[in-house]
């Protein structure tokens, strides 16, 4: 049986409606198709600015022949303050967005972890109905439904790629390399924070949404330029809440640590890579953390690895990179499946809060005054409970994943520490959390899913 939930995804570009044949006709015979967007129909002879980031070690100092710390010179431009924000603020001047998210109550609600909480009742005000199918992570591109190709050139703030030269560049105003596709960032119209942009790798492909290894890489590289531990990056999977079935990752600045960031974790293996591999401890949503390495893309090919894996295995997940690109967060979810399959209580579904990642990591974004209200560590517990996998099935996806990553590290000559033995052999991270309800989630993520709170 196809599995599907009636879906209202968020607007993230003014160019995201409905069309009429005869209009766009109309806006064709005008120039291009009217809107000045990303697509064939208007890229030939545009410019953007372009950020070109240096291919470098970001966990390794650079040492001297006198031992001593070589300081890197100073970039041409402030990649966060100036590019990003600043770019962003000019948007906001422009009138780009859909509404003020910095006039948006948020508050940080009482309790051990700290749970953000939000009230951004107008991002629920303009959207278009749409069928969004939950029962598979993997889907076909389809450029008949929108896609980053039909935002308009004045949303983009920059493109993001590799220097060539292996230095630090920005261009002001450069080519459209339409040959070679290029990744951009540009705004998300319907922030839920300061500073919410869109990271598109190889934007004019019009890759599905699926993470490789190059776009994961990108993206550890566009949080280590940042180089503020308040700028994080997240991804949602199809079935895990993301909207746009065309590749990207989204980011924002939030000056305050994320739950997510506080749970205490337990190693369980380092690779022969030197990525350190730890399981959440007393969290609601059961997950795994990566860190360390020897290079930031031994670490992106580790957790690409992985992503991979949950992809091929059609399991649903969200992704928080924090700390620079230093630690990376993965969190297999089944809370859409269960929500199709109406075992989520009439309660939580009257919130309309879709548990993605930045609400798995601790920021919920609200949309009813009363919720925001009564706001509690206990209700963001009950919510954030649903979207976990029961332990038994926990285990079973952890048994894949580290399969994978044996895989990916014997094809790279690493020698890793038993990966698999030592996944099945470590203790439960959930042994503190007694189960509130039980729930079977059979097409997705089978097994039984039990709906934890923090005792």
């Amino acid at each position: 049986m196809m599995l599907r939930i009636k879906r209202v995804p968020t607007v993230v570009s003014n160019y995201q409606k409905e069309e009429t044949e005869e209009a766009a006709a109309a806006a064709r015979r005008v120039s291009g198709c009217g809107r000045n967007c990303l697509n064939k129909c208007c890229i030939q002879g545009a410019k953007l600015p372009l950020y070109a980031f240096k291919r470098v070690n970001k966990f390794k100092t650079e040492m001297g022949v006198h031992g001593h710390e070589v300081r890197a010179p100073e970039p041409p431009v402030a990649f966060l303050d100036s590019l990003v924000l600043g770019e962003w603020e000019d948007r906001v001047q422009r009138g780009l967005f859909r509404y003020d998210v910095t006039a948006c109550e948020t508050k940080v609600i009482p309790g051990q972890y700290g749970f953000i909480a939000q009230l951004n009742e107008g991002r629920h005000l303009k959207k278009r109905p749409t069928e969004f199918r939950v029962d598979k992570v993997l889907q076909p591109f389809d450029g008949n439904k929108f896609n980053f190709t039909k935002v308009g050139q004045e949303e983009v703030l920059f493109q993001f790629e590799a220097s060539e030269d292996g230095e630090v560049q920005f261009h002001p105003s450069a080519p459209i390399d339409v040959e070679n596709s290029p990744s951009v960032v540009a705004i998300n119209v319907s922030p839920i924070e300061y500073g919410h942009v869109l990271l598109i790798p190889r934007v004019l492909e019009c890759l599905p949404q699926r993470i490789d290894c190059d776009s994961f890489l990108l993206a550890l590289y566009m949080a280590a330029e940042a180089g503020n531990p308040y700028f994080r990056l997240g991804y949602n999977s199809l079935g895990a809440f993301a909207t746009i079935n065309h590749l990207h990752f989204q980011a924002y600045y939030m000056a305050l640590p994320f739950p997510i960031e506080k749970a205490p974790t337990k190693k369980i293996i380092s690779t022969g890579s030197g990525v350190k591999i730890s399981e959440l401890l007393n969290y609601p949503v059961r997950g795994l953390v990566f860190e360390g390495g020897n290079s930031l893309e031994d670490l992106s090919n580790t957790v690409s690895d992985a992503c991979i894996c949950l992809q091929e295995n059609n399991i649903p997940y969200n992704v928080l990179i924090a700390d620079c690109g230093k630690r990376i967060f993965l969190l297999p979810q089944c809370y859409a499946e269960k929500q199709a399959l109406g075992e989520v209580s009439s309660e939580l579904l009257d919130t309309q809060v879709n548990p993605a990642v930045w609400e798995i990591s601790g920021h919920m974004v609200l949309k009813r005054k009363k919720d925001y209200e009564e706001a509690s560590e206990e209700n963001a517990w009950r919510l954030l409970a649903e979207v976990s996998l029961s332990e038994e099935r926990y285990q079973e996806v952890n048994a894949l994943i580290f399969e994978a990553i044996a895989r990916g590290d014997d094809a790279n000559g690493g020698v890793a520490e038993s990966v698999i033995g030592e996944a099945d052999a470590k203790p439960k991270s959930h042994g503190e959390v007694d189960a509130i309800n039980k729930n079977s989630c059979p097409a997705m993520v089978s097994g039984t899913s039990e709906c934890l709170v923090l005792q």
